[in-house]
């Protein structure tokens, strides 16, 4: 058995969990159903005359930072509250690949939601010209974005077994991540704070780094900016399942 083996028996488990029960399927229709309103509606896409998705990526971070952790609340929350939390940490698996594997289910899950708005894609092309290129780095800051995101809910599901906490504490925290550069945050940073620590707490904030991408602008800082918040929140992830683990 390889290695990944057991990431990908963990994976699956936990994707067809999803679609065990109907509510997968009402998430990806109100998902779909509010894109398309942010898009087309709230984003004035007609008004604007312009053949791009800028609208349909501008509203997605705050869709996400209630959408994501609504995914990801039930990873571990979900497995302590039926009582299979014991059971799942004592089966012949490393715990990082249990770990790896639930995450990388709700990804897949992310993924697939974002997939499913293709047609939104293919009326702009449709309707003009719009530039692909950008629409893809556009994709990828998305999906990296909502990773991002579903990290930090993986880490806080495995806080709590209750979900609705998991899903608040889940919120808060990608909430934090999301304004960090906004000027009302900054300005209350640089009244004592010197520049350094300022732009560091800027260079903290999700929505400048998709920014940039959603405009097209793939940048090794950004890619790497959401590679590592997924990286130390998966960390955290583990070592907090490890303590509950050990405090049996």
């Amino acid at each position: 058995m390889s290695s990944q083996s057991p990431v990908r028996t963990i994976m699956r488990r936990e994707f067809s969990a999803y679609f065990a029960t109907p509510v997968a399927y009402v998430f990806l229709v109100i998902f779909l159903v509010l894109q398309g309103l942010f898009t087309f509606y709230l984003g004035s896409f007609y008004e604007r005359e312009q053949a791009d998705l800028s609208a349909f990526f501008t509203y997605q971070p705050w869709l996400y930072l209630f959408l994501m952790p609504a995914i990801g609340m039930r990873l571990w929350a979900e497995e302590r509250k039926s009582g299979t939390f014991e059971l799942l940490l004592t089966l012949p698996v490393p715990l990082g690949a249990v770990v790896a594997g639930k995450y990388l289910a709700a990804v897949a899950f992310a993924a697939l939601a974002l997939v499913l708005t293709f047609p939104i894609w293919l009326t702009v092309n449709w309707l003009g010209n719009p530039d692909n290129g950008v629409i893809i780095t556009g994709y990828l800051g998305s999906l990296l974005m909502a990773a991002s995101y579903l990290a930090i809910g993986s880490a806080m599901s495995a806080v709590t077994k209750n979900q609705v906490v998991a899903f608040i504490l889940a919120v808060s925290v990608c909430f934090l991540f999301l304004v960090s550069g906004l000027p009302m945050v900054l300005d209350m940073f640089s009244s004592w704070a010197p520049d350094v620590v300022v732009a560091a707490v800027a260079n903290l904030s999700m929505l400048s780094h998709f920014d940039n991408m959603q405009k097209g602008v793939l940048a090794l800082n950004d890619i790497f900016y959401f590679i590592a918040v997924i990286m130390l929140w998966l960390w955290v992830n583990r070592v907090v399942v490890e303590s509950k683990r050990e405090a049996g």
